[in-house]
């Protein structure tokens, strides 16, 4: 047999456990999960000594696109997901202008194959205006979700009270993509504080209750309309607990950062560069976000990638805006948090591949099955590396990680067969592809 690829002598991670096999792809999909030493083909990899994933996914970007590509773009932010190992993301709608409509998902749509490394689902925000129409729009070409701002979000795309989230929850039928912190308490508690107060003020501002009021609420309207929730940036002990007894209505995600980040300790080392939102909390949270991590509750792992210029993020408290870079570093913290024992690798594959895949409905990714796509993420587990600024693709060049000594890091990127990054470099022009969802 000839095939277009062949992965050879890897340990393969499979649903089912690892086996050291031969994958062969052809026409961009796994043909053969049992290549024979005969078969040829157009390039073939020696993976021995490395680990084969199925393509790792971050469900979770901000690129910008449309907006300021000094600050990120489809070309830029798929790059730093390329080079982090990452094959598939998926792009929230707070561009400017906003994804709100069919006429600005077609636009940001034609430009992916020009522009991007990896394949992409693209989120609609639900907006007042829209929401007669998101039925229709959560169903087209490309679209991983509708995302709804319950909180922390600016024009139009926020839609903050019971009535307006209640209707959108009954427009449609796929699960809804949550910022749940309770808009109403954090503009009350805004009040309490004053500029250029400690950065550390971040996280008593946005406190618990901002985010597990946020949670109950929308839970509360998932089971009165019956529409399945997912609660993106889960951040406290509180909201993981209530969320273990509503597992068949609402699905969470837990961001690198609140696994690895602790509060006060952040902000004191990283000042404007700590904040984001919800914030980064104390060590009870922090141990509160393993513990689900450990047990199941959690069911995706995400970088809620949100770059900003350096000089921004620098400003005094709370003028520096919230969102930090981490596309590119994800998977690397990640496998390093492996490397500690605080996961298996096959429970990394679950947050990142089989998880983001079973969540969002994609029919043809998350695992290594014939069939599927062929996307794979190539890791050396032994390999250290320390992360530095000038690894970062994005434009501003920066990342909270600076510094950090990792055990394990991504050596090869695939994507539907191609090639996009080996050996920490670019080996592709853009192949990227809107990704496929359950209707």
């Amino acid at each position: 047999m000839h095939y277009d690829l062949i992965i050879r002598h890897g340990l393969c991670l499979f649903p089912w456990g690892a086996e050291e096999t031969d994958i062969g792809v052809l026409n961009g999909r796994i043909a053969t999960l049992d290549a024979r030493m005969t078969d040829t083909a157009e390039r073939e990899i020696d993976a021995r000594h490395l680990h084969v994933l199925p393509g790792m996914i971050d469900a979770h970007v901000h690129f910008r696109d449309p907006g300021d590509a000094s600050i990120e773009s489809m070309a830029s932010g798929t790059r730093g997901a390329a080079l982090g190992g990452i094959t598939t993301i998926f792009d929230m709608p707070n561009t400017t202008p906003s994804i709100t409509s069919a006429e600005a998902i077609a636009d940001k749509a034609a430009r992916v194959g020009a522009s991007c490394l990896v394949d992409i689902g693209l989120y609609v925000g639900a907006t007042r205006a829209n929401t007669p129409d998101l039925a229709a729009l959560e169903r087209l070409p490309g679209v991983c979700a509708v995302k709804l701002f319950a909180g922390s979000s600016t024009g139009d795309l926020m839609i903050e009270d019971d009535d307006g989230i209640e209707a959108v929850m009954r427009s449609g039928h796929r699960r809804i993509a949550f910022h749940s912190e309770d808009e109403y308490r954090l503009q009350a508690r805004r009040k309490l504080f004053e500029t250029g107060q400690p950065y550390a003020t971040h996280m008593l501002w946005r406190d618990e209750e901002c985010a597990f009021l946020g949670t109950r609420r929308i839970v509360a309207l998932a089971r009165k309309t019956n529409r399945p929730a997912h609660i993106l940036h889960v951040s406290t002990a509180e909201e993981l607990d209530y969320l273990a007894d509503h597992r068949e209505i609402a699905s969470c995600e837990v961001l690198v950062n609140h696994l690895t980040q602790v509060a006060p300790e952040c902000y004191e080392a990283l000042g404007g560069l700590a904040v984001m939102n919800p914030p980064i909390r104390d060590r009870r949270h922090y141990d509160a976000s393993w513990a689900a991590i450990r047990d199941g509750r959690v069911d995706v792992v995400s970088s809620d990638h949100a770059p900003h210029a350096l000089a921004a993020k620098t400003r005094p408290w709370p003028d520096c805006p919230a969102g930090l870079t981490g596309v590119q570093t994800l998977l690397p913290i990640m496998l390093d948090h492996v490397a500690q024992g605080r996961l298996s690798l096959g429970r990394l594959v679950d947050l990142m591949a089989a998880g983001p895949a079973r969540i969002y409905g994609l029919q043809t990714k998350g695992r290594l099955a014939v069939g599927f796509d062929a996307d794979f993420t190539l890791v050396d587990l032994r390999e250290r590396r320390t992360i530095r600024n000038d690894w970062i693709a994005s434009p501003v060049a920066w990342t909270p990680f600076d510094g950090l000594d990792v055990t394990g890091w991504p050596v090869a990127t695939i994507v539907r067969g191609h090639v996009v990054m080996q050996d920490d470099e670019i080996t592709s022009p853009p192949i990227g592809r809107l990704a496929r969802f359950a209707p």
